[in-house]
């Protein structure tokens, strides 16, 4: 059943810099805003499970007096694993009592100094570990465009409630593919930035090789562009060249590799068609398309799987010092437990796999510069049914469905570069096909450029259409 919150009030169907634009021009108030976003809210909760925890009255009060910045007034969500003071952080678990953050983390002062207006929090998978949000006891988030469907993950609740047109922005976060892949499903903008572009809570700079980056999800390509040309004013890293104003296509035409083979394992055949379609009207518009494998190392899969397991065991190691006597691990599913017990099988094996994860930037730097971006299918099939991703099944079913689904997103996360996903495919039974495309690190405002003219020659599909 597809579902969405579309109707004819202060949002319409405008995306985020059309609301900042009524907003600012007098046309409607940030209050009359707030209220449609709450009301839209509502009105698909039932349907799609994706809120974590709603802000509503705190929303209400902060919308008489706005911060500043462009996007100022606009509703939105932030997803529940970074800290928003006065609301409990999570972590899409229910491992212990939830308390209220005591401050915002260093993303959120940084997401709300644009202007943009929380109305509460988004669901994850359980820490973001897995490619689809299906706690046994906290239910599974559903894509708006068939509910019978996995909304992705882990930033699904942010990727089910802006394609359902219930906030026009939200944020997500992404450590192997958690703003790709909803975006992919969900049939939005999702632009994983290149490591350390935006500000970025501590837990996240600590880790030994930093794989999680902050961005957001969009409808539009001019709202990604957008968010990040207003979030480099308020943080800029000196260390990446600036992505600035982004408003039209690019100019240039580009060197394109095409890739289906993923991570280990490949598209299946629907997929791989539709990433070559996506090929071919890339030639259309004049740019150069050239099929070759991204130099990933045989050993990648593995040493990913190793480092992300690595980190579902600190996660239970630190669970009962961070969280206190509520803590009860019994609560966790078993893909994190399985996790957890994988690392510490093989603990003697991480200083390696990390050694080598490193050694992956030395092998992009070479790729990019034989080509300007690399073209691949963002998920290795077919959106799943809810059910197929199931955390209560066993721990190495769940593993195999996993890596079979996501072939193609860790690659960037280990490498640091950017990476966007457009959606710019729909397969046989109608489901959103997102459609990926990498660059060197730094080089966002290139993809941001390719992404406008993808949008114009192919315009996305609209759920509401």
């Amino acid at each position: 059943m597809r579902v969405h919150a579309f109707t004819d009030d202060a949002l319409g169907d405008l995306d985020a810099v059309g609301v900042a634009e009524q907003i600012s021009a007098g046309r409607i108030s940030v209050p009359e805003a707030v209220e449609a976003a709450i009301s839209r809210v509502e009105k698909v909760a039932g349907e799609l499970n994706a809120m974590a925890f709603t802000a509503y009255d705190r929303a209400r009060v902060e919308a008489r007096s706005p911060h500043p910045g462009f996007f100022s007034g606009v509703p939105t969500l932030v997803k529940d694993n970074v800290d928003v003071a006065g609301m409990p952080t999570m972590a899409g678990t229910d491992a212990w009592d939830p308390r209220p953050a005591r401050r915002d983390g260093d993303f959120a002062a940084m997401f709300f100094a644009t202007g943009l207006l929380p109305i509460g929090k988004s669901q994850l998978s359980e820490y973001g570990f897995s490619a689809s949000a299906e706690h046994p006891r906290l239910g599974a988030v559903r894509t708006p465009w068939d509910t019978e469907h996995t909304a992705g993950a882990s930033s699904s609740g942010s990727g089910a409630l802006v394609a359902a047109g219930a906030v026009p922005i939200a944020h997500a976060n992404d450590g192997g593919g958690s703003i790709r892949i909803p975006a992919s499903v969900n049939g939005l903008v999702g632009l994983k930035p290149t490591r350390g572009r935006l500000a970025q809570d501590k837990a996240l700079r600590d880790m030994p090789i930093r794989i999680v980056s902050d961005g957001v999800l969009t409808r539009t390509v001019r709202d990604t562009a957008a968010f990040y040309r207003e979030a480099e004013r308020v943080h800029r890293a000196l260390n990446l060249p600036p992505i600035g104003d982004i408003t039209r296509p690019i100019k240039r035409r580009l060197r394109i590799a095409l890739n289906t083979s993923g991570v280990g394992r490949g598209a299946d055949a629907e997929t791989a068609a539709l990433t070559e379609q996506t090929a071919a009207l890339l030639e259309d518009l004049g740019h150069t398309v050239t099929e070759s494998d991204a130099p990933i190392a045989p050993s990648f899969a593995d040493d990913f799987l190793l480092y992300w397991a690595s980190l579902a065991l600190a996660m239970l190691v630190t669970g009962r010092p961070l969280h206190g006597r509520s803590w009860n691990r019994g609560n966790l599913d078993n893909l994190t437990r399985g996790l957890a017990r994988h690392a510490r099988r093989n603990v003697h094996r991480i200083p390696g796999a990390v050694a080598r994860l490193r050694r992956a930037n030395a092998q992009a730097e070479l790729y990019y510069e034989k080509y300007d971006v690399a073209l691949t299918p963002t998920l290795a099939m077919a959106t799943p049914r809810v059910g197929h991703l199931d955390p209560t099944l066993d721990y190495d079913v769940i593993m195999d469905r996993l890596q079979d689904w996501v072939a193609f997103t860790p690659w960037q996360n280990v490498t640091g570069a950017p990476a966007v996903s457009l959606p710019l495919a729909t397969t046989a039974s109608g489901l959103p096909q997102g459609m990926m495309f990498g660059a060197a690190p730094g080089q966002e405002a290139l993809l941001i450029e390719l992404a406008y003219e993808l949008e114009q020659a192919r315009p996305f599909a609209r759920i509401h259409a």
